[in-house]
Formats: C-alpha cells, structure tokens, sequence
C-alpha cells in the first residue's frame, strides 16, 4: 500500500529532477527571464500537467504489466534505477553548459508551450518510467494512483512558481548562472546516490 514514505521519497527525486537543469527547467527560466513572472509560472503550469499525465500513464501501465507478470516487477525496479542513474550522469556533464536564450512566448501560448515541451521531453518520459518504478509499490489503487498525480502536479507547481518569482529578479538571475555548475552537481550526487542505493536494494 501507499504510505507516507513512499511520496516522501517520490517528492525529494521529484524535487531534484525538476530543479536539476534540462528541457523542463531551462524553458521555464527562459520565460521567466523574458517574459517576467507570471509567463514563467504559466509556463511551468503547463510542463506540470504534461508531467502529471505522463507519471498516471506509466502508473496505470505498470499496475497492468505487475498484475500480468509479478516477476517483471524486480526486474524493472532495477531498470528504474540504473535510468535514475543515467539521469544523474546527464545532469553532471550538462553543469557547465550555458543557458540558450530564445524568443519569448506570449501568455496565451505559455501553458501550451509548457504541456507540448513535456509531451516529448526524454528526462520527463526517463522519471515517469525510472522513479515511479524504484519507489512504488506494484497494485495502487486507483486513489492511490490519483493521489500520486495530482501531488506531482501540485508540487512541480509550485516548483516553478517559485523559479519563475526567483529569476524575474536581476540580482537572482546574476548568482544563479554564477553559481549553476556547483549546485547542477551538488544534485547529480544526489540523485545518483538515490539511484546507487536503490540498485543495491532490488
């Protein structure tokens, strides 16, 4: 059954993949940059329901698949965590990339801007099938299932809201590419760590 662990772990590898620099994170910075605050929330609004829809997809396959196979269960927990693994070494060697800028979307585009990035992002696509599987337990019920969505949707919300205030400040804008290398592999340690340990308990 689902317990408080479970989305206590599921919240801290969702929080370091959604603040760890990729597709999702970068295009909400871009639009917070150029287009102001309320741009970058609608933005992440967006990337967090597409997020949300992936996560419930692979939550309602896997639940099929462990009901038909009980065994595929083990065997893609360990798969889960050699691609939270994988995640993490991608994370590592993007640290000293630079953020590209382009062309700002307007508000009315934002949102949709956000859900068509997400629909086919590889890191979005990586966490619905790597963490759900490592973290949660096989036979959730369709509550649980749910519950785990909109928690998804809601945390990477405010997430968002949060980065888009954050960089629509100047002096913010100026530490983060400053400091954006050190704290990029401060949490590919941990999300790889995450993934090590997990690999280790299958």
């Amino acid at each position: 059954m689902l317990s408080v662990a479970h989305l206590l772990a599921f919240n801290l590898a969702l929080l370091l993949a959604v603040a760890s620099p990729g597709p999702a994170f970068l295009v909400c910075v871009r639009a917070s940059l150029q287009g102001g605050r309320q741009e970058g929330i609608l933005t992440g609004l967006g990337l967090a329901v597409m997020a949300g829809l992936w996560t419930l997809a692979a939550l309602l396959g896997l639940d099929t698949i462990f009901t038909l196979f009980p065994y595929a269960y083990t065997v893609m927990k360990i798969s889960g965590a050699l691609l939270v693994m994988f995640i993490a070494v991608q994370t590592w060697r993007g640290a000293a990339k630079a953020i590209v800028t382009a062309p700002p979307a307007s508000s009315r585009r934002a949102v949709l801007r956000g859900l068509l990035l997400n629909l086919g992002n590889p890191k979005s696509i990586l966490f619905s099938a790597g963490v759900l599987l490592v973290i949660f337990p096989p036979g959730l019920s369709a509550a649980e299932m749910s519950l785990i969505t909109a928690n998804q949707i809601v945390l990477e919300t405010a997430v968002y809201t949060v980065l888009a205030t954050l960089m629509s400040r100047d002096t913010v804008r100026a530490r983060y590419l400053a400091f954006k290398p050190s704290l990029t592999r401060a949490m590919a340690l941990v999300l790889g760590g995450l993934g090590l340990r997990l690999l280790i308990t299958s």
